[in-house]
């Protein structure tokens, strides 16, 4: 069953699709013709709930845009076949004014380009309670309707703290996995005890899930590059030397060497 008339079914359970498609309607995308074949689609939703502060959210998006600009991670893409990625905010609701629609990254260009648009982007003034089965729903909702055809489907979720507005919905992470998607996890562990245990046994999901830990904000940037090298190294043979990781050095300034 293609994976659009999959999700259709399953969001009819979560009851979640109208609400969604509302703010979707909000912003335009920005993709390359229907179906374009690529290597990765990849969602990267941030946390901007009322535990984040103004200097808490910069560290998240200049980590973020840092990561991009490292030349070992600019190669890495250019070895895909492209790969497509979009970004948004989240609390206990999905913004979507403060996000950045679908873009297609393949050259040094269209890389850097990505990371400008991160470090611009504006912060939702609003701040709210936190709710992770939203931003989970909203990413699969943006891989099950844009114009890619990716061989590999990823969302990751960064954030602080656990869900405080509902359960995360047990049935939004199996309709991921039913679609093919992996949900990735990177908890910023500050104040909320056990964050690492609970995303591993309540937000991750997929086969070759995964979370990047960071002690602190302080420490996003470089478990955001260590995180991204994971989702975007191409897939290899067991005789294969994996590529080397990103150097940490990359991260200073505009990453260069």
């Amino acid at each position: 069953m293609p994976i659009r008339k999959k999700y259709e079914l399953g969001m009819s359970v979560l009851k979640v699709a109208g609400a969604i498609a509302a703010v979707v309607a909000l912003w335009p995308v920005e993709t390359a013709r229907a179906e374009y074949p690529v290597s990765i689609e990849l969602v990267l939703a941030i946390d901007i709930s009322r535990s984040v502060d103004d200097v808490e959210y910069d560290l998240q998006k200049t980590g973020i845009a840092q990561a991009f600009r490292n030349p070992e991670i600019i190669d890495l893409i250019g070895q895909n076949n492209g790969v497509a990625v979009t970004l948004f905010q989240w609390d206990e609701a999905v913004d979507g004014l403060h996000m950045i629609p679908w873009q297609l990254l393949r050259g040094p260009a269209s890389v850097l380009s990505f990371a400008t648009k991160v470090e611009a982007l504006e912060r939702d003034p609003i701040r709210r309670f936190t709710g992770i089965g939203r931003a989970i729903e909203f990413g699969i909702h943006l891989i099950a309707h844009n114009d890619f055809a990716g061989r590999r489907l990823k969302i990751d979720i960064s954030g602080d703290g656990r869900d405080n507005i509902d359960s995360l919905t047990p049935a939004s992470r199996q309709l991921a996995r039913s679609l093919g998607i992996e949900i990735n996890g990177l908890p910023i562990l500050i104040d909320t005890f056990n964050l690492d245990l609970y995303y591993r046994e309540q937000v991750i999901s997929g086969p070759g899930a995964f979370l990047e830990i960071a002690t602190d904000y302080d420490d996003f940037a470089r478990a955001f590059l260590r995180k991204l090298w994971r989702e975007i190294v191409p897939s290899i043979s067991r005789n294969d030397p994996p590529p080397g990781e990103p150097v940490l050095y990359a991260l200073g300034g505009n990453g260069t060497r």
